[in-house]
């Protein structure tokens, strides 16, 4: 079987799903549930606060498309690029490895997002990936380090925690 790639990618219907390619293999993922969207905006908003207002760059939702490579589109819940780093917006995509790629945790996506996609962003050099539980109030942060993620942070609500320089009130996250 062939393996897929953004030429592929681009010709899926437009029908509410979220589709990645992943070493060139499609995967598919219902839409999220309200909680999820809750937990992604509010995180969201607090990330856009703190890190593109007062650091600069840019911040992105999904659905948004990242290219990392030739066979691995992905959709993360939330992109942050560094004002350094916004050459590698385009008019398709985000085509390169963000500073900071976070994931919140579905009941459809947990293993994917865990084991597979974690490998995936560690393979391309994605400097820090956060999983966002909202399920039970939980960030956890990790970090590149010589080639292997290492906890940066493990934060449950309603802790304050320092990240990317900024403080981020779980208790206003998850609440």
């Amino acid at each position: 079987m062939a393996r897929l790639g953004y030429a592929e990618y681009a010709r899926l219907p437009d029908d509410g799903r979220r589709y990645e390619i992943i070493d060139g293999a499609l995967h598919v993922s219902p839409a999220p549930r309200p909680r999820h969207q809750t937990v992604s905006r509010r995180l969201q908003f607090a990330l856009y606060t703190a890190l593109e207002l007062e650091q600069g760059g840019q911040l992105y939702n999904a659905p948004i498309d990242v290219l990392l490579g030739p066979h691995d589109i992905v959709q993360p819940d939330l992109v942050y690029l560094t004002a350094d780093q916004l050459h590698l917006v385009t008019d398709r995509a985000i085509e390169g490895v963000p500073a900071l790629v976070v994931e919140i945790l579905s009941p459809s996506t947990r293993r994917r997002d865990v084991l597979v996609k974690s490998e995936v962003y560690r393979r391309y050099g994605v400097p820090r990936y956060w999983m966002v539980d909202p399920e039970i109030d939980r960030i956890e942060g990790l970090l590149l380090a010589e080639g292997a993620y290492r906890p940066e942070f493990v934060a449950s609500s309603p802790e304050v925690i320092p990240a990317l320089g900024v403080p981020l009130d779980l208790g206003a996250i998850f609440a």
